[in-house]
């Protein structure tokens, strides 16, 4: 296929713009090439895009299990009611009196997903997941820098946590202590008793973790963690599987960051615009970004924590998603949002146990919303790998699990079928994946030069990866 650069002749364009009606200015000559844009027509235009758009795989297209990412559906009322004009044409800067929906917009999921977590306060402010992480670690930072407790530079991070939670603390300045899962896939106590200290920050921690299980030992974790001094900061990246049902808050956690993309079925988009909602106890209040949005009297304004961080995104964060959130929790009300939680796992633990007497189970138990499975000893037998096998899945117009993460597991695929997926579908995609499993013994070749049906065969991903074409090079 093309590149956009490629099509079109010189001369040809588009007459999508009326005349101009306003006064023309001439900007002042810095450029010493023009424009080397493309000559293509509406008609070519639209084509190339749409050609474009049959060649991706999203959750409107079928199938899409990546574990640890909840690609579920976004319910399409969530998408008209963010494209009403009054809140499309919002400003920023408008006066606040003009701009009450929105601030009540705000003020009401805030409230809502302070239920859900667990949570005193709450900001929409932080542009994604790995933002809020960020911005929840900073809260922690804050606490103890505002005691003087300048000692405490350490974050204990469990080698079962969210993938972005060692780089977030890296970046907040701590030392990020690892310690390992127990052969049941959750914090080993005695390797968090012995990394405990009067150095300890905090702990950041996802639950359920990233091998789809509920820690049992929740309680006990968030009390050790305390008892050394320590805050907790929950990753909420897969709150889909308990919202409704436990709140983090009540696990002993003090601040939490949750995906709206994820958990709260606003688009994932592709980079963005997004929102990490991160939420906190009432005592880290005070270092909350600002500005929040508080109500008096029926009306709506802004306030600034005493203590606050400051900003971590120009003005009061992708404000369209909050609006696709907060319909898609009103629309779900207290009921539907447990009923959601509780289908998520319900859809995992249906696909788990299709599956595990064909594939090994990293943890054969009742998992939460995802499960991981271990190729290891189909790729000894076979030599067919746990990529392999993904990319076998492309041929079947199936879009892979996420591919070798946890890192706690080898040659892993790890699977969430989220909760709005049928019966029917996971029934055949467990019978696809059995027969890849299948063809691994009787036809490994096939595997190993999958896929066969795509645009694009296999590719070089580690040279992808490291020798990236960014622009495209026009000829001389």
């Amino acid at each position: 296929m093309k590149l956009i650069f490629e099509l079109g002749t010189e001369g040809r364009g588009l007459s999508l713009m009326p005349a101009c009606d306003v006064p023309e200015y001439t900007l002042p000559e810095e450029r010493t090439a023009p424009l080397r844009l493309p000559h293509v027509s509406e008609n070519e235009l639209t084509r190339h895009y749409t050609a474009l758009c049959k060649r991706i795989h999203g959750v409107n297209d079928g199938f899409y299990p990546l574990g640890s990412c909840t690609m579920k559906y976004n319910p399409k009322i969530d998408e008209d009611m963010a494209a009403l004009p009054g809140f499309t044409q919002l400003h920023p800067l408008q006066p606040i009196e003009t701009a009450q929906g929105a601030l009540q917009a705000l003020h009401t999921l805030g409230s809502e997903l302070g239920e859900v977590f667990g949570m005193d306060a709450v900001t929409f402010q932080p542009a994604a997941g790995a933002h809020g992480e960020f911005t929840g670690v900073l809260l922690i930072k804050a606490y103890h820098t505002d005691r003087g407790d300048f000692n405490r530079t350490k974050i204990i991070v469990p080698d079962s946590a969210h993938g972005t939670n060692p780089a977030t603390a890296a970046m907040c300045g701590f030392q990020v202590i690892n310690i390992p899962s127990g052969a049941d896939g959750c914090v080993d106590l005695d390797a968090l008793r012995a990394a405990v200290g009067p150095d300890t920050a905090g702990l950041m921690l996802t639950n359920p973790n990233t091998v789809g299980i509920f820690d049992k030992n929740i309680l006990e974790i968030t009390k050790i963690i305390h008892d050394a001094g320590g805050l907790c900061y929950y990753d909420g990246a897969n709150l889909n599987a308990v919202m409704g049902v436990v709140r983090p808050g009540d696990m002993g956690f003090d601040c939490i960051h949750s995906n709206l993309h994820k958990t709260f079925a606003t688009p994932h988009g592709g980079g963005g615009p997004g929102a990490g909602a991160v939420g906190c106890k009432e005592f880290l209040k005070k270092y909350m970004p600002g500005p929040l949005v508080v109500e008096k009297d029926g009306k709506y304004g802004f306030a600034y924590p005493e203590k606050s961080i400051g900003r971590v995104k120009m003005f009061y964060g992708n404000f369209d998603v909050v609006v696709r959130a907060l319909t898609y929790v009103l629309t779900l009300g207290k009921s539907g949002i447990r009923e959601a939680a509780m289908n998520a796992v319900l859809n995992a633990n249906y696909m788990r146990v299709r599956l595990k007497d064909t594939f090994t189970m990293a943890y054969d138990e009742i998992c939460m919303h995802e499960f991981v499975m271990n190729l290891t000893r189909l790729h000894k037998e076979t030599g067919v790998s746990a990529l392999d096998v993904a990319k076998g899945m492309l041929d079947f117009d199936l879009h892979p699990p996420t591919m070798y993460f946890p890192l706690i597991v080898h040659e892993a695929l790890m699977v969430e079928p989220c909760e709005t997926e049928s019966k029917q579908l996971m029934d055949e995609v467990c019978d696809i994946y059995c027969k890849l499993y299948d063809m691994a013994y009787t036809d490994p070749e096939a595997l190993h030069t999958a896929p066969h049906n795509t645009p694009v065969r296999r590719l070089d991903e580690v040279g992808a990866a490291r020798n990236m074409i960014l622009r495209y090079h026009f000829e001389a």
